[in-house]
C-alpha cells in the first residue's frame, strides 16, 4: 500500500528508486530526533551515472537540472529508508546542492532548481525549503551534480 507522497510521485510518472548504496564509509541517511539528514546523493540510475563531466563544458545546464531531479528522487528514497513512510515528512528544511562546474559556469541555482521543483511538485508546501547551490571543481565519480536534503518528520 502506498501513501499520498508515493501516489503523487506515480501521478507525475515517477517512482522511488532503490536506495543508492554508499560509495564509502557512511550511511545514505540518518535520523536524529525528528530530523533526517541524507548523505550527498548522486544522480545514479540503476547503479550508473547517466552523464559525467563538468556543467558548462561536457554537460549542459538543462541536462544538469534533470540530473538534480534524479538526485532529489534518490534523496527521497534515502529518507524513506529511515523514516519508513514519506507521508511522515512534515517539511523539507534545507537542500544543499553541489555542481561540478566549468570555470566560467555561474548557473548553479538554475541547475539546483531541478531538485527544488521536484520536491515542490511531490510535497507541495512541505517541499518549500532553504537552499544552497555551490559550484565545485569535481564530484565523486565525475558526477555533474550532488544533492543532500534535510527533512523534519512528524511523530511516528
Amino acid at each position: 500500500m502506498r501513501g499520498a507522497v508515493e501516489s503523487k510521485l506515480a501521478e507525475l510518472g515517477l517512482s522511488l528508486p532503490d536506495v543508492v548504496p554508499p560509495l564509502a564509509a557512511y550511511q545514505p541517511a540518518v535520523q536524529s530526533g525528528v530530523y533526517v539528514y541524507t548523505a550527498g546523493q548522486l544522480p545514479m540510475v540503476d547503479g550508473k551515472l547517466p552523464l559525467t563531466g563538468k556543467v558548462g563544458a561536457e554537460v549542459t545546464a538543462e541536462e544538469a537540472k534533470d540530473l538534480a531531479r534524479i538526485c532529489a528522487l534518490n534523496a527521497l528514497a534515502a529518507v524513506k529508508s529511515v523514516a519508513g513512510d514519506l507521508d511522515r515528512v512534515a517539511r523539507v528544511v534545507k537542500v544543499v546542492g553541489f555542481v561540478a562546474s566549468a570555470s566560467d559556469f555561474t548557473g548553479q541555482p538554475g541547475v539546483l532548481n531541478g531538485a527544488s521543483e521536484l520536491l515542490g511538485a511531490v510535497l507541495g508546501d512541505k517541499g518549500v525549503h532553504a537552499r544552497s547551490a555551490v559550484g565545485v571543481a569535481v564530484l565523486p565519480l565525475d558526477a555533474p551534480v550532488e544533492v543532500e536534503i534535510q527533512v523534519e518528520l512528524t511523530e511516528a
